[in-house]
């Protein structure tokens, strides 16, 4: 199999692609869609996202140390490219895609209704790398839509239909291929005989 040496690059794909709300008293909010977000600790519960220094939201992040991390879904892919594209000097995201601002509970930026999940994060440290700054936040609020709750109260995000980023491209979730420690989960429909060895049901 032949491969060929490339500079060094970003090239970890696929990533989330996700919509960071944030807002500054007496301004209207703003979305930055962010594809450099990430999990960082289970407990406290911490994410990060890079932002570039120039970025219209970068210093209203920077300043309120708050934003709202919401999840992209198939019908918000547009909006998610737009916000993306389009400086909040300029034009009201909220507005123009008609996305609905949601109160949060704990910070004081809004969230975006329409996403299936908004995560409320406060700034714990910000980091120059370079290009981008990296904002580590913890996570002090979470709301979810309730229409991805099945009959015993289990949240079904995967029904949502989320959105990934890869190399330029935007993309629907797919086929699943297994879940968490399928590898190493005993086959249904077998178990072990006090021989130990595998008998089927």
């Amino acid at each position: 199999m032949a491969k060929q040496s490339w500079k060094p690059g970003n090239m970890l794909y696929p990533v989330p692609a996700v919509m960071v709300s944030c807002g500054r008293e007496q301004e209207k909010p703003n979305i930055i869609t962010v594809a450099w977000a990430g999990t960082v600790c289970t407990n406290p519960p911490m994410l990060s996202i890079s932002v570039r220094p120039e970025r219209y939201s970068y210093d209203i992040i920077r300043e309120t140390g708050e934003f709202v991390v919401n999840l992209v879904t198939k019908p918000l892919a547009r909006a998610a490219d737009y916000c993306g594209v389009r400086s909040g000097r300029d034009v009201d995201k909220f507005r123009e895609m008609k996305l609905t601002p949601s109160v949060s509970q704990v910070v004081n930026c809004p969230g975006i209704a329409e996403s299936p999940v908004n995560i409320e994060c406060r700034v714990k440290e910000m980091m120059p790398l370079g290009s981008h700054h990296l904002f580590l936040a913890e996570v002090v609020g979470v709301t979810v839509d309730d229409t991805y709750l099945n009959e015993t109260g289990k949240f079904e995000l995967n029904r949502s239909g989320l959105v990934s980023y890869s190399h330029g491209s935007y993309f629907l979730l797919g086929e699943e291929l297994g879940s968490f420690g399928y590898s190493v989960r005993k086959p249904e429909g077998k178990k072990r005989s006090q021989s130990g060895k595998i008998r089927k049901k």
